[in-house]
């Protein structure tokens, strides 16, 4: 090999230690940076004239392992999901309270029961009526602040979707610029290195929010797509999602996939190519934080109401409605008839029948004023079954609506007079009619009946569970309980259930009839609770229901902080493995850092050789 030679590739050495010492400082410069991808130099051999060869730096190469990268993506959503959910269900129970502790929905409703049982002992006291109005008071607002407390979350959980929509479109728009810019460009470009280190800090920004799965492509851009298969970004694309919301929610504002009944923010996700799709309606997002939100908000909170709805309703309706047995008709055919002249919008006919199939069946026919509120829409295998009539068009009409929607049962309806209803089988021998009965609500203070109507829907109305096309009076009811300004203003009628003839003295009728209503008598509750089923539904007293679904929520905000818990596990083990590699290693860098040093002292030593060489023939000359 000449001197020029062994200069050419001592210089070509030190250009390839210069290359490296640049990216040595680099990753040691940027080892706490988020993100950053630890870079290593390509050399390359180039021959040099058929007398030995040098060494070239063509660009650098980042050290990543993809695989545990698209891992961490994925439960980095799960993560975002899972956060989102135990933050807002550990609020929830804050909302709650620390059962036994006061304030609390479970002590309000012990310290009425208490009352009212202290009342029976004593009913013509004065002081133990008006502590027994006190705490049914302080139940009816313990129900309201609940009811608040549960809306002030779904509302800012609304406000998150927003929020969060904002921060996933930045990402968006961020990941197609980086697209832009990296397309076509040599992937060991330094430069390039850059930016894809902020194009995948843009990817896994938005893995937090939105599930999603991550294509490369032949010309160093790469493509996003939700796991349901919406792509987010590709080649020159971006979708965003676009929000709109009503400001704060109340019990009534429920989803809708009719934009003009929608009472929530609406989600949606505007493709590229200028169509608009419904979030929530086409189930686009399966993970990440926004479908937590989009969750939490439609489902679980509203369930979390629908149960304190369904205290107030059970609660309100146990001590105002009577229910009054019909009576047997002998036939043939046989049945019952039944009075309807008390029955209000919300109130019931009850039947109970057995099929050819000796199967036996319950049949509520509920008084429905509203006609776009009917057919009422029974869930699959739901027993009871309920069938909607609109009494306020008179009994033939009654007779005509009910023959047509239970006729199928082998039921035969009538009206023998007045405003009497009559049901028998229809003669064949198929159904059998074993009771039927008439629930209506107690209008009045003093009616002659044990039954009260402590409770209110906001004021001066009835709770009667009257449905209309808008929904059920029962939804939202918990925020609007009071009690009875009539019964406010006279304590009395506590105890006193008659005034002609008047109550006798020292009768505890009413106050044991309150008090059974609400800790020994079983009611059956809504499968839209959470608890039970259709075809089972849930059956307790108002206590032991209570305790059921303040416990169901208990478990639930443990379940949810568990699997918090576990998947923040789950994303700490795949950064720490995807670091292993990716990330810069100082005493890797270290040790690189002296071999570099190393080899630049060895070329160094060669282009002085080299020189003193020269040197030594120029003066031979």
């Amino acid at each position: 090999m000449g001197l020029s030679s062994a200069l050419a590739t001592a210089m070509s050495g030190l250009r390839s230690t210069q290359a490296a010492l640049s990216i040595i400082s680099s990753n040691v410069a940027n080892a706490q940076t988020p993100g950053y991808v630890a870079q290593t130099p390509n050399q390359i051999e180039v021959a040099s004239g058929g007398f030995g060869s040098t060494v070239q730096t063509v660009g650098v190469s980042r050290q990543l392992d993809l695989f545990v990268q698209n891992q961490l993506r994925t439960e980095t959503s799960a993560g975002g999901y899972a956060n989102q959910v135990a933050n807002i269900l550990t609020q929830l129970q804050s909302v709650y309270g620390t059962p036994g502790g006061s304030g609390t929905l479970e002590t309000a409703l012990n310290n009425f029961t208490t009352a009212l049982q202290s009342l029976s002992n004593s009913p013509n006291s004065q002081s133990a009526q008006s502590v027994a109005l006190s705490a049914a008071q302080t139940l009816a607002q313990s129900l309201n602040t609940t009811t608040k407390g549960i809306q002030t979350l779904r509302s800012n959980v609304n406000q998150d979707i927003g929020n969060s929509a904002t921060q996933a479109n930045a990402a968006i728009s961020q990941i197609a610029d980086l697209n832009s810019r990296l397309q076509g460009t040599d992937p060991s470009d330094p430069l390039a290195a850059t930016l894809q280190d902020q194009r995948d800090n843009a990817i896994n920004t938005l893995a937090k929010y939105v599930d999603i799965r991550v294509v490369n492509d032949s010309t160093n851009g790469v493509s996003v797509f939700t796991n349901s298969g919406i792509q987010l970004v590709g080649a020159g694309l971006a979708s965003q999602f676009t929000f709109s919301s009503p400001g704060s929610l109340d019990a009534t504002s429920l989803y809708n996939t009719d934009p003009t009944k929608n009472g929530v923010g609406q989600l949606n996700l505007r493709l590229s190519n200028g169509v608009s799709l419904d979030v929530v309606a086409n189930n686009l997002l399966g993970s990440g934080q926004i479908a937590a939100d989009l969750k939490l908000r439609d489902q679980t909170l509203v369930q979390a109401q629908t149960q304190v709805d369904q205290l107030a309703a059970t609660m309100s309706s146990a001590l105002s409605d009577k229910t009054t047995a019909g009576t047997a008709v002998a036939g043939p055919p046989s049945g019952f008839d039944v009075p309807t002249s008390g029955v209000l919008p919300g109130n019931t006919i009850n039947l109970t029948y057995t099929d050819s199939s000796n199967v036996q069946r319950q049949v509520k026919i509920v008084n429905v004023a509203d006609p776009t509120a009917l057919p009422l829409q029974n869930a699959v295998g739901a027993n009871p079954t309920y069938v909607g009539v609109n009494f306020s068009l008179g009994m033939a009409s009654v007779v005509t609506q009910l023959n047509s929607a239970l006729g199928g049962a082998h039921l035969q309806f009538a009206n023998p007079s007045g405003s009497t209803l009559r049901v028998t089988d229809d003669g064949t021998s198929q159904a059998t009619v074993n009771a039927a009965s008439a629930t209506t609500t107690v209008q009045t203070l003093a009616s002659g009946n044990a039954q009260l109507p402590v409770f209110t829907d906001g004021g001066t109305a009835l709770y009667t569970g009257a449905i209309t096309g808008t929904g059920s009076q029962m939804t939202g009811l918990a925020g609007r309980i009071s009690v009875n300004p009539a019964l406010v203003n006279d304590p009395t009628k506590l105890s006193t259930y008659s005034t002609s003839p008047a109550t006798p003295a020292g009768d505890s009728t009413r106050p044991d009839f309150l008090f059974a209503q609400l800790t020994s008598t079983k009611f059956s509750y809504s499968p839209t609770t959470g608890l039970g089923s259709a075809a089972q539904p849930f059956q307790g007293t108002v206590s032991s229901y209570l305790q059921q679904f303040i416990s169901q929520q208990g478990n639930a905000s443990t379940l949810a902080t568990q699997l918090k818990q576990g998947q923040s596990v789950i994303v700490s083990t795949l950064q720490q493995k995807f670091n292993s590699t990716a990330g810069v290693n100082m005493d890797s860098e270290m040790s690189n850092l002296i071999q570099v040093q190393n080899t630049y002292a060895a070329n160094a030593h060669i282009m002085s050789v080299v020189q003193s060489m020269m040197q030594t023939l120029l003066q031979a000359k």
